[in-house]
């Protein structure tokens, strides 16, 4: 193949696609039915044609009738008054009206003929035109229909599309907050075991050793009274009471020596 038939081709099939695409099938439907119309429009006025013509001969043959008539008459009145000679020119006249007659009837069948023929296609036509009328308007009806569902179906492609971006990005969030949320929660808990330094506050190594001092003692007290409900020891004794012995001791209290006479001060 050469190369002006490959680019011809090409062209064509280009061409033919843009055409494809620019054209509406409803305004095809709508052109092609105003076509029918116009070509149903020429074939009534061929029919009014034809009757207009059947009808001119039609007043001809009754023009022609009443002079070979009135020949007639003529004649025999000539020849009731003895002029043989106008009689018989009356009557020759007669009888060439008479031949245009049968002339004009013979055109008169067979535009009478015609007449009907045209009649009967525009009829048929006119059945056609309807038809076509009514299927062009289902059609149209069905094409709009199918073309709104692929918008609508375009529509939801899109959406899909676009949510599935959405879900991604929500996922993409999620995680980052999980991953930040992990982070925070490692921090607070290295900051509580004092792997991490507070420089947000005073805070030392005794007062460190204190608060896990007391941590402890809370679960130890938590413990002990769980043991007491369940019937299992004593019950629990506060931090004071367990810092300090079950009594009391009371202090002795001092004696007073008592000075005996001539003892120094």
């Amino acid at each position: 193949m050469s190369v002006m038939k490959r680019l011809s081709m090409i062209f064509k099939s280009k061409a033919n696609k843009a055409l494809d695409k620019m054209e509406d099938p409803r305004e095809t439907l709508d052109y092609s039915y105003q076509r029918q119309l116009e070509l149903l429009q020429k074939v009534r006025r061929g029919v009014a044609d034809v009757a207009t013509s059947r009808k001119r001969v039609e007043l001809q043959i009754n023009q022609l009738e009443a002079q070979a008539k009135k020949l007639e008459d003529q004649g025999r009145q000539a020849l009731s008054v003895g002029r043989e000679d106008l009689a018989r020119e009356a009557l020759t006249r007669r009888n060439g009206l008479n031949t245009q007659i049968a002339d004009l009837r013979i055109q008169y069948g067979n535009l009478q003929g015609e007449e009907e023929k045209l009649t009967l296609a525009s009829q048929r036509l006119q059945s056609k035109v309807d038809a076509f009328r009514t299927k062009k308007e289902t059609i149209k009806a069905t094409y709009t229909a199918a073309e709104a569902q692929t918008r609508i179906n375009e529509a939801f492609s899109g959406i899909s599309e676009e949510m599935g971006d959405v879900g991604l990005a929500i996922q993409r969030a999620e995680d980052k907050t999980a991953q930040m949320q992990a982070r925070a929660g490692a921090i607070d808990e290295l900051l509580a075991s004092g792997a991490l330094d507070d420089f947000t506050g005073q805070r030392d190594d005794i007062q460190a050793e204190l608060d896990r001092m007391g941590g402890g003692t809370d679960v130890e007290l938590e413990i002990a009274r769980m043991k007491a409900e369940l019937g299992q020891g004593p019950a629990p004794k506060s931090a004071i009471e367990a810092g300090q012995p079950g009594q009391a001791t009371q202090q002795a209290p001092q004696t007073q020596q008592v000075r005996q006479p001539g003892e120094g001060l």
